[in-house]
């Protein structure tokens, strides 16, 4: 019993992407033959509202959209709409956030706003377009996510963060020009440490760029200092250009745990709550929703698994020979969201 509160949902709107990046959806399993869920097994918009409705009474304060891809999820802007006007016991509107590979950012930023999405975070792991074609697995071109970040900063979104996941010895000669090239623009740049969720890419620990690797090659060019998080609980830690020119951040999810400090719940497309990114196992959600319960006994049945939670993979693999404790079955990130 870690006695963390529960303050943030993170809702997967599918299981499928356009993108076949080799940290998440590798091509060689996710091909043509892999099964996707069906429409029927995703739960439909009234049953997301419902759980977040739930969700936001018992204390959660920020919802986040991810997938797969959350854009490829059809009429995605009224989901939007519903879930901004859910409001806080004391009366506040929820933080509502969207994780995106930014493919589809430059068609949908205006809509994504006013329907009422907050704030956007846009997966980017290069600049270079042969390294970005490579790592996305489909030979998408770096422009039109570039593309998309400038009409989504024009609609109005900001600060648009920018999340860099780093693999040694295929992206990782991007860090330093990654971080001159949005120093001083409106974009956070954040460098997340190669995870080892599920079993299909094939994680190794030498693939890792520690963040303190990260943070002194940007240093060695770019001093930096670090600064105070927003917030408990906050995910990342913050570093500031000594000359005024922004914010970088570092998300140290192998080499330092923060699962004390976790505030985060999952649940997947098709109903089913995990307790942790790295978890092997869910809580079926679907099964209370359509099996006529009521939102005070789904609201019993939710409080119970987040009280009783020991999840802590992060510490245990930490303290363990490296390898040893990412053997486990771990649920594969494209089904939950990052």
């Amino acid at each position: 019993m870690l006695a963390r509160p529960l303050q943030d949902l993170r809702i997967s709107l599918t299981d499928r992407c356009n993108f076949r990046c080799v940290y998440c959806m590798p091509e060689e399993f996710f091909n043509k033959d892999y099964e996707f869920l069906s429409r029927g097994a995703l739960l439909n918009f009234e049953e997301i509202t419902r759980i977040a409705r739930i969700f936001v009474a018992h204390g959660v304060r920020k919802i986040r959209l991810t997938g797969g891809e959350p854009l490829l999820r059809k009429h995605i802007e009224n989901l939007i709409e519903m879930l901004a006007q859910l409001k806080t016991p004391d009366g506040r509107g929820l933080d509502l956030a969207l994780t995106t590979n930014g493919s589809l950012l430059a068609k949908k930023a205006r809509s994504l706003k006013d329907a009422g999405l907050q704030r956007v975070t846009v997966s980017l792991d290069s600049l270079d377009d042969d390294t970005f074609r490579r790592m996305n697995g489909v030979d998408f071109p770096v422009a039109q996510v570039l593309r998309g970040l400038e009409v989504a900063h024009a609609t109005g979104f900001g600060p648009i963060k920018l999340n860099m996941v780093v693999k040694r010895g295929m992206n990782d000669q991007e860090i330093v020009p990654m971080a001159r090239h949005f120093k001083g623009t409106p974009f956070i740049l954040r460098f997340i440490e190669y995870m080892d969720v599920g079993a299909s890419n094939d994680w190794k620990m030498d693939e890792v760029v520690p963040s303190s690797e990260v943070v002194r090659r940007i240093a060695a060019h770019m001093p930096l200092e670090a600064i105070e998080p927003n917030h408990a609980g906050e995910t990342a830690e913050r570093w500031r250009y000594t000359d005024g020119g922004g914010e970088i951040g570092v998300i140290s999810s192998v080499t330092q745990s923060f699962c004390r400090d976790c505030t985060r719940a999952r649940l997947s497309t098709e109903g089913v709550l995990y307790t942790c990114l790295f978890a092997a196992s869910g809580h079926d959600l679907r099964a209370l929703l359509r099996g006529g319960n009521t939102d005070q006994e789904i609201a019993a049945a939710t409080s119970h698994l987040w009280r009783t939670r020991t999840d802590r993979y992060s510490e245990l693999r930490s303290a363990s020979t490296p390898g040893t404790a990412s053997a486990a079955r771990k649920i594969e990130m494209s089904y939950i969201g990052g």
